[in-house]
């Protein structure tokens, strides 16, 4: 297996996200996919946090990020809190490194100091629709390459504010190569002289402290969101104003998750809307106390959730479709991404979380089953992992989610309080109540309540007496269950026993009337 790239670098790949809220589900995809690529190939997963937008920052968005990252079985190899030979992983802590780095820059005339305040940029882009801060523009404004050198050391020296803007000249083709993308081109003359520094915060802007970043990191791939492509050209001249052409890691964009309806990518809102997740985890913001779902609370497990989101925007040559996170990594491959959006087919992700329940052995189904009894009153102490392992067994296949375990089993724990109306009206009529407690004393004859033994008896006892075997055994089922459904009616009463089963009965003749 390959562990380094085409230039003979080890293979290393960086998830940068920024603590600035929940994880969004885009984003875990753009991690999974730069841990495949790492495991792969034998490299390297870094996880860094980019903290540098110091207004935006949220209080535990970075937990929330490394828990997401945990349960979701994606390794971290060097981070904040694995450590590793090239940190501090967190962009704010790395602030020596930026600076000298901004001094480089400054000192080659690759970059320059620019002192104009919100209010004179606010006033030129109203006057000049469009503007661009650029090559035709920047001796307009004020900055050190239009002021005299001794204003400019007065306003230093005065403590005026600045930003460092990185020096983009005119005329230039752009080449970035993007391995799903292929070759693209752009010119120079669109690209604006961004910040790249401010002196208020004494912090880097995204586009400086990454490519920093990525160059001390020993970064080999850069695989991102389609967001980021139009920050790729900028990104190929910075490498190239420090010196690091030779190194520049290989660019992978990402097609984006589209809406699982209409125009557009995907976004909480759309989650909102159709009722699904689009975060990993639950999120309670702390500043207004919204609660957002998570896959996790919502009862996803991580498993279907990686083989779910691998499908969006990546394919493994054949139609494999079932694939845990091993065979994930040996089949991965950037050939197999699309260049178009995936869209989100969230009914998709529910038959994988179903797939993977049907997989999963009944006993530890049955041990997941104990938490969602006691949540509906259930004392789960009472039933033996036997007892659960063989209903969950039953259920298992009607279930998209653990939690409905106990839509589709919970009359085994409590007898019904009401019964369907459909199921009365077409299956109670004004005999119902004499057979069923002719069927009572059939019940207590029985030698053996085992459900084979049983439906022998009760079918034949049906038979003999002339009666219409789906009326009696839906009454039956009706009186038990309190609907038409579960499974096979003679495993349920072997479960629920003499007692249970007869008792039900005769509440079902008091209570139950035909409809008028």
């Amino acid at each position: 297996m390959a562990t380094q790239d085409n230039s003979g670098r080890q293979v290393r790949v960086r998830f940068a996200p920024s603590p600035t809220g929940p994880l969004h589900i885009g984003g875990v995809r753009t991690a999974l996919y730069n841990y495949l690529f790492a495991r792969r190939n034998g490299g390297k997963m870094i996880l860094r946090i980019e903290d540098t937008d110091s207004q935006r920052f949220v209080p535990g968005a970075e937990d929330y990020i490394n828990e997401a990252l945990a349960w979701l079985g994606i390794g971290i190899d060097e981070g904040v809190r694995e450590g590793g030979p090239y940190g501090p992983y967190k962009q704010s802590e790395r602030r020596d490194i930026y600076r000298e780095h901004v001094k480089l820059l400054l000192d080659a005339g690759k970059a320059y100091l620019a002192f104009d305040t919100p209010d004179e940029l606010a006033k030129v882009r109203a006057e000049k629709p469009n503007f661009q801060y650029d090559a035709s523009t920047r001796m307009q404004m004020r900055n050190s390459l239009s002021l005299p050198a001794d204003e400019v050391q007065r306003l230093l020296d005065s403590g005026a504010q600045y930003v460092v803007r990185f020096r983009i000249e005119p005329g230039r083709d752009v080449e970035v190569n993007d391995l799903i993308r292929g070759k693209v081109v752009i010119k120079s003359d669109i690209l604006d002289d961004k910040v790249l520094y401010k002196s208020a915060d004494d912090l880097p802007t995204y586009h400086l402290a990454n490519i920093v970043d990525d160059h001390l990191m020993l970064v080999s791939h850069v695989i991102r969101g389609e967001e980021w492509l139009p920050s790729a050209p900028l990104h190929v001249l910075l490498y190239e104003a420090f010196g690091w052409a030779d190194t520049m890691p290989e660019f992978v964009h990402l097609p984006l998750l589209l809406k699982p309806d209409g125009k557009g990518k995907l976004s909480k809102r759309d989650g909102d809307r159709l009722g699904f997740p689009v975060f990993p985890l639950l999120w309670t913001d702390p500043a207004s106390g919204n609660i957002s779902s998570g896959y996790r609370e919502s009862g996803y497990l991580p498993e279907a959730v990686v083989n779910f989101l691998a499908l969006l925007g990546w394919n493994p040559g054949d139609d494999t479709e079932i694939m845990d996170m091993d065979t994930l990594i040996a089949k991965f491959s950037l050939d197999h991404c699309s260049k178009a959006g995936a869209r989100f087919a969230f009914e998709k992700g529910k038959w994988f979380n179903h797939t993977y329940l049907q997989a999963m052995p009944d006993a530890e189904l049955a041990k997941m089953f104990r938490p969602v009894l006691r949540r509906h009153g259930v004392d789960d102490s009472l039933y033996t992992d036997a007892q659960l392992t063989r209903i969950t067994g039953m259920v298992k296949d009607r279930i998209n989610f653990v939690e409905d375990l106990w839509e589709q089993s919970g009359f085994f724990f409590e007898a019904p309080a009401e019964y369907d109306p459909k199921a009365v009206k077409k299956r109670w009529s004004e005999d119902t109540p004499r057979i069923m407690g002719e069927l009572i004393e059939q019940l207590r004859a029985l030698p053996s309540w085992e459900s084979k033994a049983a439906e022998e008896r009760i079918l034949g006892w049906i038979n003999e007496n002339g009666y219409h075997m789906g009326n009696v055994m839906n009454a039956f089922r009706l009186a038990v269950v309190g609907a038409c459904r579960g499974p096979h009616m003679f495993d349920i009463t072997e479960i629920l026993g003499a007692d249970e089963t007869i008792a039900r009965i005769n509440s079902a003749i008091e209570n139950v009337k035909p409809a008028v």
